[in-house]
């Protein structure tokens, strides 16, 4: 264990010391003039004091040590620091480990480093640290820098180091390697001072203004190094244009070119029942439809998902805004369906037009929305670009992005850039999705939470409930929903192994795409199942095995006759499926590895033993026949459940308040009037 432990600790010293020896060659290659640096004992008054510096530009700073200035550095507890350490060690600095968490979970050892931090300058030693923290904005100053400061009534001088030339990762902060036979540039900002009387308020306020003062020393170490900052600059500060570049510009051209093929594209689509004939014409941007008189807010979401989580947004918006008239566009049949059934009286539903130019713009010189509200991940950039161009604020709610999503729009910052920027507002479901938004330009995001936490369970048929109580009364009832191509097969092998333990189990399986039904059924049958299939009209009997529920808008329904649901796209890395409803209406649900896309959901359930992950036909018909077989559980689950998704609520009243503001005074001029 012993030399497991030495040779990390030697291959960080090894490295260290390359890595000293680099600075110290860019140092001596680099072309300095006293018009491009600033002398740090200038500052010998101010020590000791908090140095600060932004993360990922800091190589260069052990060069402006001078002599007889004790200096402590306050360095992360992580692998790569260990290197940076090695690097400090050879230039006779001392460390402080440790850092601010920022919104990580995870200690960090923020806590020592604060009070070694204020310890260190009480004995007279200056405290160099970088004012923003991983895990949290990029070139945001962190509290921590100004409360050491306030309480050791220390002074803060940011400062800033600058090559011409230089290596810029892609990395949070655009960690930054300086490279030798440059023009050097060095700056200081503006001293910040902190009273220890300072209350929270004045704290944010203090905290601004080393951001303000970093912020100008950074602008100017560049310029006086006669260096382009942009490539070091991270991405969510940037200052690179947001005007639509050549790959834009090109998609906008081919949008457009594609139109002759549109009416052959519809027609393809509504052989397969994706589009309605009656309203072809709504797709390219020709309304079936009056605009109403007054403000009016257009909401823009996807499908029937998207859509259970803005109506009743829309319903509190217009109990603020009486006045206020809605426009919602989907793209799906179903979802027109759900709309026809729920819109209030002051709504209407069109298609959204497809995503060319001159369909986009037919749509808004007729509609000519107040506000336009984008929901979780639609960008669209015809509908975007040209909405801007408007000057109709643009909101994105309930804004949700997958890891695999967020690293393609970072390598295209070009595409990025232009179409989130755009956005006055942008409310994530959480600060891990803030920051990604914020990485692609969209500085007014921030956390809201999910709004389907907050949505109410969708009315249910009770006509139909009641036929198909008796059809399945007394028998053992497990739910498998929203299931996708692959997961019906296990659903299946579980339902053969639980039959051996529980003969009378009827297994629902409600697919994501209803247009399976056939063949989901064609395979069960295969494995000697009896089968009913709900499109057809049927309905179970004591002799049916498995149950097909190809329909539309009936989960809810489903749910609330099933103690037990295992929610698909899950055990295939589809992302998963939103287990919420399940909850509301009392199942207790079961899940498979692959459900990143509701990460704040099922992180609450799993953590309060509410939600059970399995990952194969035997852990799926264990896991269910355990529950079915013990009512208690069953009770204790559901009660879980429910006091876990309470935990994640209230973003519907944050996302109504944030949005009224982006709304016109109601007795202002409104654009049809």
């Amino acid at each position: 264990m012993a030399d497991a432990e030495r040779k990390p600790k030697l291959l960080h010293a090894a490295i260290g010391s390359l890595l000293a020896r680099y600075v110290h060659f860019v140092g001596r290659t680099a072309r300095q003039t006293a018009d491009m640096t600033e002398r740090y004992d200038a500052h010998a008054h101010h020590h000791p004091c908090i140095v600060t510096m932004w993360h990922g530009q800091f190589m260069l700073l052990p060069l402006v040590k001078q002599p007889g200035f004790e200096t402590d550095v306050m360095l992360a507890r992580h692998r790569d620091a260990e290197f940076m350490g090695a690097v400090l060690h050879h230039f006779g600095i001392k460390l402080i480990r440790g850092a601010g968490a920022a919104s990580r979970s995870k200690d960090r050892g923020g806590a020592h480093a604060y009070r070694a931090a204020v310890q260190a300058l009480r004995e007279g030693r200056t405290v160099a640290m970088t004012a923003d923290v991983p895990g949290g904005d990029a070139r945001r100053a962190g509290l921590g820098v100004v409360m050491i400061a306030r309480q050791t009534g220390r002074p803060i001088l940011p400062m800033a180091i600058a090559t011409s030339r230089y290596l810029s990762f892609n990395s949070w902060s655009r960690m930054t390697v300086n490279l030798p036979w440059s023009d050097l540039g060095f700056a200081t900002g503006e001293v910040v001072r902190v009273p220890r009387s300072a209350d929270d308020a004045d704290l944010e306020m203090y905290r601004q203004a080393v951001e303000a003062s970093l912020n100008a020393a950074t602008a100017l170490a560049y310029e006086r190094a006669n260096a382009n900052p942009a490539r070091a600059t991270p991405s969510a500060v940037s200052t690179a244009s947001t005007e639509p570049g050549l790959r834009l510009k090109a998609y906008r051209t081919l949008t457009s070119l594609a139109r002759p093929v549109t009416p052959l594209l519809l027609r393809l689509r509504e052989r397969h029942g994706k589009e309605d004939p009656a309203r072809r014409m709504e797709r390219m941007g020709r309304p079936s439809a009056p605009r109403p008189q007054g403000q009016l807010a257009w909401f823009h979401a996807a499908s029937v998902g998207e859509t259970n989580a803005i109506l009743p947004l829309m319903t509190e918006l217009s109990k603020e805004r009486p006045t206020l008239s809605f426009l919602l566009t989907t793209g799906t049949v179903t979802s027109a369906k759900l709309a026809a059934e729920r819109l209030g009286p002051r709504a209407v539903h069109q298609y959204a037009p497809l995503d060319a130019p001159e369909y986009v713009r037919s749509f808004l010189d007729h509609w000519r929305p107040d506000l336009a509200v984008f929901t979780e991940s639609e960008i669209w950039p015809n509908l975007i670009l040209e909405s801007s161009t408007r000057n109709i604020p643009l909101a994105l709610v309930n804004a949700r992005m997958t890891k695999r999503s967020f690293r393609r729009w970072r390598r295209s910052l070009g595409v990025a850039r232009p179409l989130f920027s755009r956005f006055s507002l942008v409310l994530t479901q959480n600060d891990l999705l803030t920051r990604r938004f914020k990485a692609l330009g969209a500085s007014g995001a921030f956390a809201a939470g999910n709004l389907k936490v907050d949505t109410p369970p969708p009315p249910i048929d009770m006509a139909e409930l009641e036929r198909l109580k008796p059809a399945l009364q007394g028998r053992a009832l497990l739910m498998a929903a929203s299931t996708h191509e692959g997961e019906d097969a296990i659903v299946a092998e579980a339902h053969c192994q639980l039959r051996r333990t529980i003969p009378d189990l009827c297994t629902i399986i409600a697919p994501r795409h209803p247009e399976r039904g056939r063949a989901i059924s064609d395979m069960l049958r295969s494995k000697g199942l009896s089968v009913a299939r709900r499109s057809l009209g049927a309905l179970p009997d004591r002799t049916s095995d498995a149950y097909v529920a190809d329909t539309i808008g009936e989960l809810g329904m489903l749910y609330k006759l099933a103690p037990v649901a295992f929610i698909g796209g899950s055990l295939v890395d589809r992302g998963g499926q939103n287990p919420i409803e399940a909850v509301r209406q009392g199942a207790a649900v079961l899940t498979g590895p692959h459900w990143q896309n509701f990460s704040d959901a099922y992180d609450m359930l799993i953590r309060h033993q509410a939600a059970i992950v399995v990952r194969s036909a035997p852990e799926l018909a264990s896991a269910a026949g355990q529950l079915l077989a013990d009512q208690t559980e069953l009770s204790r689950m559901h009660s879980r459940a429910s006091t876990a998704l309470d935990a994640l609520s209230g973003a519907l009243p944050r996302t109504v308040e944030a949005l009224l503001h982006h709304l016109p005074a109601e007795d202002g001029f409104a654009r049809a009037s």
